[in-house]
């Protein structure tokens, strides 16, 4: 199972301070209000036991850095790291793994009014952070992502302005990106220092394409469009640096000048040696010329998606997943590769049994179970598998309109309600764990 603070944790009490999120939520660009989310920071002993139920033995949850330090540096809220300390503690006590993310896109708006990720200073922030959860953790928790999905704290965070903080411009994200890969680099030795013996991993989300035709210039906007989209932070993890391509593309463009901002050292602080990576996939994308910066589908997100898509407007394209890890076995070698998300958005509620039927969601997890499966077969490296997610959250801008839980919640209530793919991956997990 795999969550992130902001989107589950509601809690803003015991001295947390406000992210970028909070502040995103209290200018009313959220659906819904992240006040309360699934109120997790009440209820986590109950969600704990749901987990239990599901017999999984992992759980990939991320750390509100505002809860740990309210201003982002300096004064640590010692309430915001007993609360980790007790929901790690209730895991280990039932067979469950902690796996630790620090940083889901809820940075501190203190450090946000400072400049933010753009600013060179925020990794010192970060590393600051990352020894104090570590210090604090690392005897119990021996598994540590540095961040989730860098491209989208980058692109929809500060290029397309849709995600926190609100961003519109290319050269402050390109900088972003950059700190925050510099942070996730120096990160790596400070985890190890504070948790010895812990894995330590980055969680990187792609989005595999295809190009619209075999016109070339369809075949180069998908190109362009991988560089964009994947191996900018792909190819520095891996010591391979920013993809030159792209640097003559965005140069082109008009994106940027030059990468002054990189300093020397800096790519090789990001290629810092991982345990594992973690892969985010949901689906693949079509690329035409025109189009090499756009995921647009044409199936706009709601409810009742033509089939073969999901609600968020998404293709389900399971091959699509087997072959991407593939292609990252072969070009980037990682000593191991974990799976950190993988589910659908479905919003089937509870019928007058009060029974959730989401059975495209048990088709969806079925499919690219199987095509990891496959991938697996095929000398993949593959070692972990975490289904998006335990609970209906709070899916960023999109609110609760989004459901991509095993576990219905009645966000009025708070009430939670397993649904029957709860019940089929119980069943899934439990047939893997008597085979191996």
């Amino acid at each position: 199972m795999a969550a992130s603070a902001f989107q589950i944790e509601g809690g803003r009490t015991d001295g947390k301070g406000d992210s970028i999120w909070d502040v995103f939520s209290d200018e009313g660009r959220l659906a819904d209000p992240g006040d309360i989310t699934c109120d997790h920071y009440n209820r986590w002993r109950e969600d704990v036991t749901l987990m239990a139920d599901l017999g999984v033995n992992a759980y990939r949850f991320s750390i509100a850095w505002t809860r740990v330090l309210p201003e982002g540096t300096g004064r640590v809220n010692q309430a915001g790291l007993d609360f980790y300390s007790k929901l790690v503690d209730e895991l280990l006590a039932n067979g469950i793994t902690p796996f630790a993310t620090l940083y889901h896109w809820d940075l501190p708006q203190a450090l946000q009014d400072r400049g933010g990720w753009p600013e060179r200073s925020t990794v010192d922030a970060f590393t600051e952070y990352t020894a104090i959860v570590g210090r604090a953790l690392g005897d119990r928790v021996k598994h540590w992502i540095t961040h989730n999905e860098p491209w989208v704290a980058t692109v929809l965070g500060h290029v397309e302005g849709v995600f926190a903080p609100g961003m519109k411009n290319w050269s402050d994200g390109l900088k972003a990106g950059h700190h925050l890969l510099l942070s996730h680099g120096k990160s790596v030795e400070v985890l190890r220092a504070a948790s010895p013996g812990s894995s330590v991993g980055i969680a990187l989300d792609c989005r595999p394409a295809t190009p619209a035709s075999e016109r070339p210039e369809d075949v180069a906007a998908c190109r362009y469009f991988d560089g964009f989209r994947n191996r900018w932070f792909f190819d520095p993890v891996f010591g391979e640096g920013y993809p030159d391509d792209m640097v003559k593309a965005y140069r082109n463009r008009g994106r940027i000048t030059s990468l002054d901002f990189v300093r020397p050292g800096d790519l090789d602080v990001i290629a810092a040696q991982i345990d594992f990576l973690g892969i985010n996939y949901y689906t693949c994308i079509e690329v035409s010329a025109g189009r090499e910066e756009s995921e647009d589908t044409g199936v706009p997100p709601g409810p009742d998606p033509p089939e073969g898509y999901t609600e968020m407007g998404w293709a389900v394209t399971p091959r699509a997943l087997t072959d991407f890890l593939v292609r990252v076995k072969n070009e980037y070698q990682p000593a191991e590769i974990l799976i950190t998300e993988n589910g659908a958005s479905y919003s089937d509620g509870p019928d007058a049994a009060g029974r959730v039927h989401d059975q495209r969601r048990i088709e969806y997890l079925d499919l690219h179970i199987e095509a990891a499966r496959v991938a697996a077969a095929q000398g993949v490296p593959l070692n972990g598998y975490f289904v998006w997610s335990l609970l209906d959250n709070l899916e960023w801008v999109s609110g609760f309109s989004q459901r991509f839980g095993l576990v219905y919640v009645d966000h009025s209530t708070g009430t939670r309600t397993p649904k029957d793919s709860f019940y089929w991956y119980r069943d899934f997990v439990a047939s893997i764990l008597r085979n191996s």
